[in-house]
């Protein structure tokens, strides 16, 4: 989750660094030195030494590196560990944080209520992270923790790619629960990760009717970069909502998952063309095509059948 925290404010404009504190768990150090690595961003470690001598270093480091942003990866704790409750006091009390978050598991339900409860009576923490928000919680979780510690739910966490990161938004989150979509999110989503020249070529090629497999990929790329196929669904009014609301609209989270898998299937095919074929698939006669089934792993007909569909795509 630091990680992921780390990339929504690089994409901001932010320079953080992630400080290795959590000395307890074994490999943790490690974890999080791959995770940093993953989203370009560097991490300061000095071992399993005490998290305040740690931190000291973190801030000359950044100070000296430019950072304008310390992200402090401490140690998962219980409440009832008296012990490394104050520690987490210690740092609190030394470094005086601009943020305190507390990153909580929605699918616990009440138990995440009473966790988030003590945890803010003893460091008065600023915020909420609420994980696992694409799961079947339908988001009470997050209506009971601010009821009970008056601090707000800040991100939610909606997947497991590092990307899967959102700034929590109410009203959002409502529309979502009710199967009303999220079509702010998808915007915000869709500024952020579609590159706009491309986008306006690929519209251009569309209408002179030039698209051609190149560009279904790249398209399938900005998907993915979006959250992939079910994310956006999800956000679409009447095609989704959040976890099992989707069959009060007709859409199952099985047929979202067939439709992903489907879509995995067609980019096998095309990455099984030649990038002349994939260019000009005119070309595509009945021995190229057995071709490209036998790379792809799938039997002839579903390469017609997408070849086919393509074809009609193009003329619509």
């Amino acid at each position: 989750m630091c990680g992921k925290l780390a990339l929504m404010l690089k994409k901001q404009g932010k320079k953080p660094l992630l400080a290795a504190c959590d000395i307890y768990r074994p490999a943790a150090i490690k974890q999080l030195q791959v995770v940093g690595g993953s989203v370009g961003v560097p991490v300061y470690e000095q071992g399993q030494i005490s998290p305040l001598k740690i931190l000291k270093g973190a801030f000359e480091v950044a100070e000296k590196n430019g950072n304008d942003v310390v992200i402090i990866d401490t140690a998962g704790r219980l409440h009832i560990d008296e012990e490394l409750m104050q520690e987490l006091q210690a740092i609190k009390n030394t470094y005086k944080p601009h943020e305190i978050l507390l990153t909580v598991d929605s699918m616990t339900g009440q138990d995440a209520v009473n966790v988030a409860d003590t945890f803010n009576k003893q460091l008065d923490i600023t915020g909420v992270l609420l994980t696992k928000l694409d799961g079947d919680t339908r988001g009470g979780a997050a209506l009971s923790i601010k009821a009970v510690t008056g601090k707000p739910v800040k991100f939610c966490g909606i997947g497991e790619k590092m990307t899967d990161l959102e700034a929590f938004h109410p009203e959002r989150m409502a529309s979502r629960i009710l199967g009303m979509g999220d079509v702010l999110t998808l915007i915000e989503k869709a500024e952020a990760e579609i590159d706009e020249e491309k986008a306006r070529q690929m519209t251009q090629k569309m209408k002179k009717n030039q698209f051609d497999f190149e560009d279904f990929l790249e398209s399938i790329s900005q998907m993915k970069n979006m959250g992939g196929l079910g994310s956006i669904m999800s956000m679409l009014p009447g095609l989704g909502g959040m976890g099992g609301m989707g069959k009060m609209k007709g859409i199952s989270e099985e047929q979202t998952s067939q439709a992903e898998k489907n879509m995995a299937r067609m980019e096998a095919i095309i990455y099984s063309m030649t990038p002349a074929e994939r260019r000009n698939p005119d070309i595509l006669n009945p021995s190229r095509k057995h071709r490209i089934a036998r790379g792809a792993g799938v039997d002839i007909s579903e390469v017609n059948r997408m070849v086919k569909q393509f074809g009609e795509m193009k003329m619509l």
